[in-house]
């Protein structure tokens, strides 16, 4: 009786695709965002609203890691965060999984800050520093996927926080394509060095939107299965 009132069509639907290929899965997936996208276009005209909603999803999402904090009453601010981290946690820190080269990902952005930044009245070095800013967080949170992959147990709050990060990635990107659209084009060519500044930021956002789109996979899959913990596969 349990097992047969959880056969929702949304659970249908969901066990049908986890019972695919992962071509397949893959395939869906570009489906599924293609029409998310289109569906947002028709209900949205004005593409600052995506914007508006990728800063209140994330900002839901840092609500949920606040509620952690001080719930668990491990810290209160960033100061104390740090001396959390330093001293009294120190020893829950699991070096070997945290095992990602952060130079891997420090360099690149830097080579590429240097040779593509905005094209604006600002000081050389602070143009460089805003494309830096820009090219390192679309990247910045493959350390911590890689831990939680290595982890593979991923507690709620957290999780809440990654999914809500995702979906504002998502909204981000879909602003940005909807400001392309919009001006045929011409967007990518307003500004930036050698007309590259802007497709740089659009392919940033795209970028930091499929990095984040997996484990939006496996969050709705454990959510799915009402599982309150997110389980990761291992590590290829």
């Amino acid at each position: 009786m349990g097992e047969k009132g959880l056969r929702t069509p949304a659970r249908k639907v969901f066990l049908w695709v986890r019972k695919q290929s992962k071509k397949v899965k893959t395939v869906l997936g570009a489906v599924t965002c293609l029409t998310l996208l289109i569906t947002l276009r028709l209900l949205i005209h004005d593409h600052n609203h995506f914007f508006v909603l990728a800063e209140l999803v994330h900002f839901i999402g840092i609500l949920c890691l606040i509620y952690k904090l001080s719930t668990l009453k491990t810290c209160s601010a960033t100061l104390w965060v740090i001396y959390m981290m330093k001293f009294k946690l120190k020893s829950s820190f699991m070096a070997d999984l945290d095992n990602m080269h952060y130079w891997y990902l420090i360099v690149p952005c830097a080579v590429a800050a240097f040779l593509i930044h905005p094209a604006t009245a600002h000081n050389f070095f602070f143009r460089v520093l805003w494309a830096f800013c820009v090219y390192m967080e679309s990247i910045s949170v493959l350390p911590q996927l890689r831990l939680m992959q290595n982890v593979q147990i991923i507690e709620p709050f957290t999780a809440h926080y990654v999914f809500a990060l995702g979906v504002a990635r998502f909204l981000g990107c879909a602003h940005w394509i909807n400001q392309v659209y919009d001006t045929s084009g011409a967007y990518l060519y307003l500004a930036g060095r050698g007309y590259f500044w802007i497709p740089m930021v659009f392919l940033a956002e795209i970028v930091q939107t499929f990095i984040l789109a997996d484990f939006c996979y496996y969050y709705i899959k454990s959510v799915m299965s009402g599982q309150l913990l997110v389980r990761l596969p291992q590590p290829v």
